[in-house]
């Protein structure tokens, strides 16, 4: 048992700390294993079906790394976007995520979630891939959640699509992005005005 307890947290490890239970049985560890560690204290439960090394240090931004693992097809968007780029001062209540129109909604007792369904080029369009604490999560850049905010600014309020355009412009701005990502989500005529105001 001692090996096998051995190899499950090697593998943990080599994945940085953090498995979903299809990543674990996929990895070797068996059930019994992996549920042994969890009662001796040794993994800690992020989320059902998703397993974490307690004596790690403690999680930066556990939702997003939770949201990751669990649904590993989303993106983040809108708000998380805006959030994790610096372009709000709004806390996010919730993890605002994109997934494919086709693809069904999912289902997280923790963190909540805003789920958006996207299609066509939109969903693909802008992935960045950023580790947050040791996981892998993908987060539109900048300009295609801009573009985004304007699509959804019904649903997120035009105070946050403006406090976001102020707080880009202080940036260093690449309105050709802004406007290739606007092309792509159907509001190059709506966004194009405060983009020359940018000028």
């Amino acid at each position: 048992m001692i090996t096998l307890t051995r190899k499950a947290r090697q593998a943990f490890q080599t994945n940085g700390g953090i498995l979903r239970t299809t990543e674990a049985l996929s990895a070797g560890i068996h059930p019994r294993t992996l549920y042994a560690l969890r009662d001796t204290g040794q993994i800690e439960t992020l989320a059902r079906g998703v397993y974490r090394l307690a004596d790690l240090p403690p999680l930066a931004n556990p939702d997003l790394a939770t949201v990751a693992k669990r649904i590993p097809r989303g993106v983040l968007c809108l708000i998380s976007a805006l959030a994790y780029h610096g372009l709000t001062t709004q806390v996010p209540h919730a993890v605002h995520l994109a997934i494919p129109r086709t693809a069904r909604r999912p289902r997280l007792q923790y963190p909540p979630l805003r789920v958006y369904h996207f299609s066509g080029e939109a969903i693909g369009a802008g992935i960045d891939i950023h580790t947050i604490d040791g996981v892998a999560v993908r987060i539109y850049n900048p300009e295609k959640t801009l573009a985004d905010c304007f699509k959804y600014r019904g649903k997120i309020g035009m105070d946050v699509v403006l406090e976001a355009i102020r707080a880009y412009r202080r940036k260093q701005p690449r309105l050709q992005r802004v406007l290739k990502y606007s092309k792509i989500c159907r509001v190059e005529r709506l966004i194009r005005p405060y983009l020359e105001a940018l000028a």
